[in-house]
């Protein structure tokens, strides 16, 4: 079990070499920073802190200042515990990379769902909008609450009603890492992941992985190559 911190840019799309054609989400992944150790003694269980991207210093207090001061690094703009065996036994001031993954692994996706506040039924769930015209009263309402007097009590639950609509935290299953770069720091994943752009993804090993471990053909190299030499008269 490992896990890291990354930060979704967008989708795209990679091609492989015999052309088969991957719609990747490109997640940026820089250094994770690990601040403290949890240990089981001192805190009841097993954990690493870790910080990602650096904050201003007059944007944090004095009880952050402090944590960071103690860890020996600058101020981190994210802060979150991950777990992991296999991340467990490094130590405080290492970080944890891309280098974590590679091509061909699954793993799942943790993300804030997009925020669109109140919303309607209509626009929430997709839900049909009534009559336009002839004097009818009804267009984009929540509609009928009856229940073919089976519960006249109550409403049966599932209904679905206005309300508000995220952010709320979503897990993603089994996606397929297409390609890992460290050096530039990025993971691309197969398809989508929840969230809008620039947000904070984390990202972990598949707790319910399928047996057969997906094949990802190699993807075209389109590093610039140098240009030959010319040959002398």
């Amino acid at each position: 079990m490992k896990s890291l911190i990354g930060r979704k840019i967008g989708m795209t799309e990679v091609f492989a070499e015999d052309g088969t054609m991957y719609p990747v989400t490109v997640v940026e992944v820089l250094p994770n920073l690990i601040l403290a150790k949890r240990t089981i003694e001192k805190d009841g269980y097993e954990a690493l802190q870790v910080g990602y991207e650096d904050k201003k210093e007059s944007r944090v207090n004095r009880c952050e200042a402090g944590q960071f001061k103690k860890a020996g690094a600058s101020p981190k703009a994210v802060v979150m515990e991950l777990k992991g065996d296999e991340i467990y036994g490094k130590n405080v001031g290492e970080t944890l990379t891309a280098a974590l993954f590679q091509a061909g692994d699954v793993v799942d996706v943790i993300g804030m769902t997009k925020g669109h506040g109140y919303s309607g039924t209509i626009k929430k769930y997709g839900n049909h909008i009534g009559p336009k015209g002839h004097g009818s009263g009804y267009h984009r309402q929540i509609g009928s609450l009856a229940n073919n007097g089976r519960c006249n009590n109550r409403v049966i639950p599932g209904k679905t009603m206005s309300g508000h609509w995220g952010p709320e935290q979503s897990t993603l299953l089994n996606v397929t890492v297409v390609a890992s770069n460290p050096e530039e720091g990025y993971l691309l994943l197969k398809g989508g992941l929840p969230g809008p752009k620039r947000s904070i993804v984390r990202i972990r090993s598949a707790v319910k992985a399928p047996r057969k471990k997906p094949v990802v053909k190699s993807l075209i190299d389109r590093t610039p190559k140098a240009e030959p030499e010319a040959k002398g008269e």
